[in-house]
């Protein structure tokens, strides 16, 4: 399957951009789907990840009650709502693709990758 990640930009703190990624090649649906984030000088880090369904979701503690990853399975597509955003949350966001639901398993763990969206967050 090959992702492809959208929806970047440049926002002010407490505003809000919603993230997209388009699967091709195979049915989103197969897989579970994560989003990660990569700030400058930083290591990469999980922020959600939905199951093949949609009917289970986990946050890092540090996106809880902001972000909402949601899937459209018909468009092939998943989501990342991203709301009251924050300087830190200045990154290169990307989604990956897994076979598998897990709340723990790391981004080596995911076996496609989309190429990076780039969101900004001024103070």
């Amino acid at each position: 399957v090959q992702l492809q990640a959208s929806g970047g930009g440049l926002v002010q703190a407490g505003g809000s951009l919603r993230l997209s990624c388009a699967a091709s090649g195979r049915a989103v649906s197969s897989y579970a789907m994560a989003w990660f984030r990569q700030a400058p000088g930083k290591e990469r880090e999980f922020v959600a990840v939905i199951s093949r369904s949609g009917s289970s979701t986990y946050y890092a503690d540090s996106v809880k009650g902001r972000f909402t990853i949601s899937r459209d399975n018909a468009k092939n597509t998943v989501y990342l709502q991203m709301n009251c955003l924050k300087p830190e949350d200045t990154a290169v966001y990307y989604c990956a693709a897994d076979l598998y639901y897990s709340k723990t398993l790391p981004g080596s763990g995911y076996d496609y990758w989309g190429q990076g969206t780039l969101v900004t967050v001024s103070s």
